[in-house]
């Protein structure tokens, strides 16, 4: 397998198989061992931290809104068009990028990232800098996502949010040749 071919997998797995991979690739690059319990991804033995594992494909925002009259239309442009977002053109293109589901109660280390067309962006926040941040601060975390689900939040991250996470929480930028070694 080559990274061209790994890429246009990782865009065609759904979001159960796709948060799979994503947490093979850190558990390779952090050196890290499997989860003490379902409520978190891996674990940190030598630093002693139970880790989240957070990722999304980064996609053009649709240009057809769906509605009843579009539905055919918006279906049909799904197969279509090509909405891969290359990582050197991230600030002239709509997108959103939503980690979701994050329960801070669970985790002490959150690895996210976004798989672009042509790399991997990698980030590493401290659930403390994610609690801090819950009152509209740098990520915009909100710990509403579901009426009723306490302790579970998200942010999003776009054209307007993304500079913020590459200035303050990059940990690692990855090819997909290069990832395709890690995960061989």
């Amino acid at each position: 397998m080559d990274g061209k071919t790994l890429r246009d997998g990782i865009f065609a797995l759904f979001t159960r198989r796709l948060g799979s991979v994503a947490e093979f690739m850190i558990k390779r690059l952090v050196r890290c061992g499997r989860a003490r319990n379902q409520f978190h991804d891996l674990y940190d033995d030598a630093a002693k931290q139970r880790i989240e594992v957070k990722f999304s494909v980064v996609r053009r925002k649709s240009e057809t809104a769906i509605s009843e009259e579009t539905v055919l239309q918006c279906i049909e442009e799904a197969t279509a068009e090509q909405r891969m977002v290359a990582f050197a053109g991230w600030q002239g293109v709509q997108f959103d990028c939503n980690i979701q589901q994050v329960k801070g109660a669970e985790f002490d280390v959150l690895y996210y990232g976004l798989f672009f067309s042509d790399c991997v962006k990698i980030f590493r926040i401290e659930k403390s800098a994610i609690i801090e941040d819950s009152d509209g601060g740098v990520i915009h975390y909100s710990d509403k996502q579901h009426k009723g689900n306490v302790g579970e939040g998200q942010f999003h991250i776009n054209r307007d949010t993304f500079e913020t996470h590459l200035e303050n929480y990059l940990y690692k930028s990855l090819s997909y040749d290069e990832l395709c070694d890690l995960l061989r």
